[in-house]
């Protein structure tokens, strides 16, 4: 009889987990065609197992951490719409011809609350992915994000946006069409709005295509997302000539959600299961919803005018640093 269950999708420092698994079926295989009591032994395996889980987890590199954000089975934009709304309803299309499937967006009941919600969305095969270019927006999805929030602030819904991307999509049509110019316009925008605006990093972050959905009172960011002004391999090509030297690019681009905290560039760290995000989407899932919850009740407390300002300062402090002479 065949199995609709899907086969894990293994990433490179998760072979040994994989091994583990493996000689414990075996085990347990073998001690039920011999009549075999190894209970004791096989827990003792499944703990060794949660503890080495643990352990590659809790000391992945910046490279593998990008690995993870970059798993095709990462829950996406839609998955957690899906996952955390009471009601959803997604809206389409620019107002000046076009709808890009890379950037979705919508309105959506949380909590009990009416929200706009939009986000980047990636595609689950490679089908999909290339009807979404991979999760990189056109102008017109960024058009099509900022016609959302602006239906969000005449009706005083908050914003609650979903990054995903590895970048604005880059071809020359994209450029003809005014890529630069439409991410320049949100970010002035976005920084206009009334409403409570929280922006989440919940796979890959990427350079300008990214920050056209991120002005926010709230940068929050899962664990192993990664959030960066280029790609490792796009930064190692530019300065050594080498993609290759993608992991030391990516150790040296200060990427990492813990990076980023300490930087003062994100507001909060999303813990995941442990094994990343796709091992648990619900539970995950769950965490964001209750992380969006208690900011979004924070951030009500506040007039328009005390979120605008804060807003402001929030990105005024990013890049301050002090010089101490000797």
């Amino acid at each position: 009889m065949a199995t609709t269950e899907r086969k894990p999708l293994l990433l490179d420092f998760e072979k040994p987990l994989a091994e583990l698994a493996n000689r414990i079926e075996q085990i347990r295989q073998l001690a039920e065609e011999n009549g075999v009591d190894v209970s004791s032994q096989i827990r003792q395996l499944e703990a060794r197992a949660m503890q080495l889980r643990e352990e590659i987890f809790t000391s992945l590199s910046p490279s593998q951490r990008l690995q993870v954000a970059r798993h095709p089975r990462r829950p996406s934009t839609l998955d957690y719409i899906q996952a955390i709304t009471d009601e959803w309803m997604e809206l389409h299309g620019d107002r000046c011809g076009s709808d890009d499937p890379a950037l979705i967006g919508g309105v959506a009941r949380l909590g009990g609350q009416p929200v706009v919600m939009l986000g980047h969305q990636k595609g689950r095969d490679t089908k999909d992915n290339i009807a979404r270019n991979f999760g990189m927006a056109t102008p017109g999805g960024y058009r099509k994000a900022m016609r959302l929030m602006k239906h969000a602030n005449k009706f005083g819904m908050p914003i609650l946006t979903f990054i995903d991307t590895p970048g604005a999509l880059p071809t020359v049509v994209a450029e003809r069409q005014g890529a630069g110019e439409a991410i320049a316009y949100n970010l002035r925008e976005m920084f206009s709005l009334d409403v409570p605006i929280i922006c989440t990093v919940i796979g890959e972050g990427g350079s300008g295509g990214a920050l056209g959905i991120g002005v926010g009172d709230r940068l929050l960011m899962f664990e192993h997302s990664v959030y960066t002004v280029i790609t490792p391999e796009a930064c190692a090509a530019i300065l050594w000539k080498d993609a290759s030297k993608a992991p030391q690019a990516a150790a040296v681009l200060k990427m990492t959600s813990q990076d980023l905290k300490n930087l003062g560039i994100i507001d909060q760290i999303l813990a995941e299961p442990v094994g990343g995000a796709h091992s648990d989407p619900i539970k995950t899932a769950q965490t964001l919803k209750s992380a969006l919850l208690d900011n979004l009740d924070e951030l009500g407390r506040l007039t328009a005018a005390e979120r605008r300002q804060l807003r402001y300062d929030k990105f005024r402090k990013i890049g301050v640093f002090t010089e101490v002479s000797h």
